[in-house]
Order: structure tokens, then sequence, then C-alpha cells
């Protein structure tokens, strides 16, 4: 599961809205073909490798995959039938913020049509609507 080696503060606030668009990592940089969110949310580090996982199986060593994103929020929790009060509960899952038009996961190595199958597939793992890329 990725999550980050060290943080500087192990509770973060969390903010209750995510606005705007994506200022950066809105282009195909590495591979060829991309695939773009189109709307925000979190994408928690359980879902980024279910979808990992998903495209490893689906290129089976002919291509190159990049991971855009990378969970670096961590997200608290108390525990089970914990009454109210009692301070900010411990870390329970890191996520990734992503914003609309930020480009998650990148292929290289495999024609187009393979690319938007492996694609779709991904993307029937994350909790967002996205779109298939093509570099220009």
């Amino acid at each position: 599961m990725l999550m980050p080696k060290r943080v500087k503060y192990r509770k973060p606030h969390s903010a209750p809205r995510i606005k705007g668009k994506t200022k950066l990592g809105f282009t195909v940089a590495f591979g060829e073909y991309g695939l773009k969110a189109l709307e925000p949310k979190w994408i928690t580090a359980r879902q980024i490798e279910a979808t990992r996982v998903t495209l490893a199986r689906f290129l089976k060593k002919k291509g190159k995959l990049w991971i855009r994103i990378f969970p670096d929020k961590a997200i608290t929790k108390h525990p089970a039938e914990t009454r109210m009060g009692k301070g900010k509960g411990a870390p329970d899952h890191w996520v990734a913020v992503v914003k609309p038009g930020r480009i998650m996961f990148e292929l290289e190595g495999i024609t187009v049509d393979e690319a938007k199958k492996a694609m779709r597939l991904a993307a029937a793992k994350l909790p967002i609507s996205t779109r298939f890329v093509v570099r220009d």
C-alpha cells in the first residue's frame, strides 16, 4: 500500500471541499496514453493499489505504467462505538487529493485499442468519472 515514509504532521487538517481545477499534472508527460480525472475526490491508497494491480495484470510485462498520484494526506478516524469528544482520532488511512483535469495513470508500449481497454478496466476501480487521453 502506498503511504509516505515520513510526514511533518501526523494529523493534518481535513479540508471540507476540493475547489477548482488541478494546477499541475494535467498533461500526459511520461507515457503515450493517460487516464484523466473529470471530478474532484479523495482517492484512497487501496483504490490506487487496486487500479495498479488491474493495469499490471492487463499489461503482462508488455508496456510500462506510471502512477501520477500519491496518497500523502492522512485521514483520521475514531474507533467504532466511541463517544463524541476526546480529541482527534488516530490516522486511519491515506488519500490522494485529485482535482478535475489531473492525469492519474499513464501507459506506454501498447496499441491504442489495448490502452483504451486497460484504462476502462482501471476506471472501474476508481470512484470518479474519467476520460482516456492520448499524448499530443
